[in-house]
């Protein structure tokens, strides 16, 4: 018996409405989910909105204050950093480099261990016990510690950031699916499956793999505003996103040493990974209770 339905047109409908009205009524999950979406748009279109360059220096411009302090000046609204680049148009166009991030390593190390955790939980025998000792191996190992090494050998810029944190994270998605697959592979519909002489593959596929997706893409939802904090912090120590780019954590680092007489240079980028982070986190939480209650 196959555990994948085709649903009508109407029915899907139905299951949108019911979607949008269960996140309407997760006020939480609501507001994250807002806040984020307003983050995702003003990165769309970062090339559209009435911003200075953020790239532009100007020297005669340093350190300008937010437009509601004392010598502010409308021309920046947040104020400008110690090379007379405005603030708030660094933080629109460093909102991508941490979507990106964010994002594609998600992607790829939840792509990963997906695949190894299907593998091991299925198979079993050596092959899961070989998988195991590795991610044993990797979580013996402090995360960051682990992060600037790779970092090290791989270099700095986006792809290298983003394969450094795919490599370390993969495993949080392969324990979780292998101990899924465990369970699913148990149950009756999965043996009268291999007794009818289903593949392996096939059984796999139409029968694991959906009955195993909602906790996968739930830790996935939740994992991103980790991974953000992790591409922020190595872009702060320097082992992340270089200039030209830009990236919230590389503004943090050049903000910190004048924290004292121009704190709005470090404090936006801090607040603007903050909220990023809780609007991930908040909406992960809303589609953890809507997808799979187990986990709350």
């Amino acid at each position: 018996m196959s555990t994948v339905l085709t649903l009508p047109a109407d029915t899907r409908g139905v299951i949108r409405h019911t979607v949008f009205q269960s996140l309407r009524a997760h006020r939480a999950g609501a507001a994250g989910g807002s806040l984020l979406l307003l983050i995702v748009l003003a990165t769309l279109l970062a090339g559209y909105l009435p911003l200075p360059d953020p790239l532009t220096r100007n020297l005669t411009q340093r350190f300008v204050p937010p437009v509601w302090l004392d010598a502010g000046s409308i021309q920046h609204v947040l104020g400008t950093d110690g090379q007379g680049r405005d603030v708030l148009a660094r933080l629109v166009h460093g909102a991508r480099t941490s979507l990106v991030v964010g994002l594609a390593a998600v992607v790829l190390s939840g792509a990963l261990g997906l695949l190894l955790g299907l593998v091991a939980g299925w198979r079993g025998g050596v092959v899961d016990t070989a998988i195991m000792r590795v991610i044993d191996a990797m979580l013996a190992i402090p995360t960051m510690l682990f992060m600037l090494v790779v970092a090290l050998v791989a270099g700095a810029g986006l792809v290298p950031l983003i394969m450094v944190i795919a490599v370390t994270n993969w495993v949080t998605y392969a324990r979780l699916v292998r101990a899924e697959v465990l369970q699913v592979k148990a149950l009756e519909f999965v043996s009268a499956a291999r007794i009818g002489g289903v593949s392996s593959l096939r059984i796999v596929l139409r029968h694991v793999l959906p009955n195993i997706l909602s906790s996968f893409v739930v830790v996935a939802a939740l994992n991103v505003g980790t991974v953000i904090l992790a591409e922020s912090s190595l872009s702060f120590l320097g082992f992340g996103i270089q200039p030209p780019a830009i990236s919230w954590g590389q503004m943090l680092s050049e903000g910190r040493q004048s924290l004292a007489t121009s704190w709005w240079v470090a404090t936006f980028p801090g607040l603007a990974i903050t909220l990023t982070v809780l609007s991930v986190t908040l909406l992960g939480n809303w589609l953890r209770d809507h997808l799979d209650p187990r986990l709350s």
